[in-house]
């Protein structure tokens, strides 16, 4: 293998590695719940994409040939963190009540899609 090839995969795995370390210390060490939810959504995604691409240069660069498990892989991941994420944060608020210390949004819905218990249907 071409050392510059190496040399990117190396530096992939690094970046990767260090993002999941960033993320699963977030989630570990931060306070509570709203800002443990930045850990795993960002920085760990960022690791484990940098991981898949990390594969898919070494893979690629091994048989010849582009394989796509890896690139699908990465785009499920960076499509449902995020929304997870969100879900779980609108679940917060609501359970919590932690809507009720939010600014007005100017309408008759809260933060969360919920006032009074109905349901938002702007």
């Amino acid at each position: 293998m071409h050392p510059l090839l190496e040399a990117l995969i190396a530096a992939l795995i690094l970046v990767g590695a260090f993002f999941l370390l960033v993320g699963a210390l977030g989630l570990a060490r931060l306070p509570d719940m709203m800002r443990r939810l930045h850990g795993p959504t960002k920085a760990t995604t960022l690791g484990i994409g940098a991981l898949l691409i990390a594969s898919m240069v070494y893979f690629a660069s091994q048989r010849g040939s582009f394989s796509i498990h890896e690139l699908l892989i990465t785009l499920f991941l960076f499509l449902t963190a995020p929304v997870s994420a969100h879900m779980l944060a609108k679940a917060h608020i609501l359970r919590s009540g932690a809507g009720r210390d939010l600014p007005s949004t100017g309408r008759d819905a809260g933060w969360a899609t919920l006032a009074d218990g109905k349901p938002d249907r702007t």
